[in-house]
């Protein structure tokens, strides 16, 4: 979450705000992250940096219209990290940032909605379906 923010950050710099959104899970809240958020959020920070205000809007647990993200990360953990024998930390960070990259870039040259259209990977169509859950059931 602070590598993203962090990305966020550097391409948005000349915004004013910039809005994060996720589902529940504990990692998303870190004390950690929320010490970054701080940091970012820091008036004199901003001024230095021009750099945009940090607004978090954390949704619910079990947020139906996520789903089509857990689909997306389902495929991606399947691909990329499922039965994988990577030699270090660093080679499967690589891995998924290989995975997003190709992907964002796909997106980028044949704009379509996201899913399996453009990846094929996912285990079922990405649409918003409110009785329509993406994760995949063999994680946890």
């Amino acid at each position: 979450m602070i590598k993203m923010l962090d990305r966020l950050v550097e391409q948005y710099k000349n915004n004013n705000c910039l809005y994060l959104s996720w589902d529940g899970a504990s990692w998303h809240a870190s004390k950690k992250f929320l010490k970054k958020v701080d940091e970012y959020n820091n008036q004199e920070y901003r001024k230095q940096y021009d750099s945009p205000m940090i607004r978090l809007a954390p949704l619910p647990a079990n947020a139906q219209f996520l789903n089509v993200i857990e689909s997306i990360f389902s495929g991606m953990a399947r691909a990329i990290i499922h039965n994988s024998d990577y030699q270090s930390v660093d080679e499967c960070k690589n891995a998924i940032d290989r995975y997003f990259d190709e992907r964002n870039m796909y997106f980028q040259k044949e704009p379509k909605r996201a899913g399996n259209k453009i990846w094929k990977k996912e285990r079922m169509d990405t649409i918003f379906r409110e009785s329509n859950n993406c994760k995949d059931p063999y994680y946890r």
